[in-house]
C-alpha cells in the first residue's frame, strides 16, 4: 500500500482519518498519530496495541459499530478482503455452503440480540464452517467476557490492517 515512511510524511489530520478506515475508534486513531513519526512496523504495531490496550470509553463500541456483519453480501474495502472465504460462500449459494451461509446469518441476528452488537471476528484465513462454529462457541459467553473477546479480535485485526497499510 503506502509504506511506513509515508504514512509518517501524512499531514497528522490525514494520518488519522486512514487509521479511522482501519478501525473506527477515534481515541486509539489519536493516541496512534500523537505517536508519530514510528522508525519501523514494529513500532507502529505496539502503539496501535498500546492505544487499543488503554483505549478510550466508548471506543470499543465505535470499533463495533464500524464493523459489518459477518457474510453480509455487501462488504468493502477492509472487510471484503477480509472476508473473502466467507463471501465464496455467500456468492455460492449452494449446497453445503448454502446451509452454512444461511445459519451464518441466523447466528448473527442471535448474537446481536444477545449481547447487542455485531459478531466480530478476525475473518482473514477462515471460512463460513470456521466462524459459525467460533459464533456458536462464543454464544455461551457473559456479555462482559464477549466484550473482552470482541475487543480482542479487533485487536487482530487492526494488526492485519496496519502491516497492509505500512507495507509498499
Amino acid at each position: 500500500m503506502r509504506g511506513l515512511a509515508d504514512l509518517n510524511a501524512l499531514p497528522p489530520r490525514d494520518f488519522e482519518e486512514l487509521l479511522l478506515r482501519c478501525c473506527a475508534a477515534p481515541g486509539w486513531a489519536r493516541q496512534v498519530t500523537a505517536g508519530r513519526p514510528y522508525a519501523s512496523l514494529a513500532d507502529l504495531l505496539a502503539a496501535a496495541d498500546a492505544a487499543w490496550a488503554a483505549r478510550d470509553p466508548g471506543d470499543l463500541d465505535a470499533a463495533m459499530a464500524g464493523h459489518p456483519r459477518i457474510g453480509e453480501r455487501r462488504l468493502s474495502g477492509w472487510s471484503a478482503q477480509e472476508q473473502a472465504g466467507v463471501q465464496a460462500g455467500v456468492q455460492a449459494g449452494v449446497g453445503a455452503d448454502a446451509g452454512v451461509v444461511t445459519a451464518l446469518a441466523d447466528g448473527n441476528a442471535a448474537y446481536e440480540q444477545r449481547f447487542g452488537h455485531v459478531f466480530l471476528i478476525c475473518a482473514t484465513g477462515h471460512g463460513p464452517a470456521e466462524i459459525l462454529a467460533e459464533l456458536n462457541r462464543r454464544m455461551s459467553h457473559d456479555p462482559a467476557t464477549e466484550r473482552e473477546v470482541s475487543a480482542a479480535e479487533i485487536g487482530k485485526i487492526n494488526e492485519i490492517r496496519l502491516r497492509k497499510l505500512a507495507t509498499p
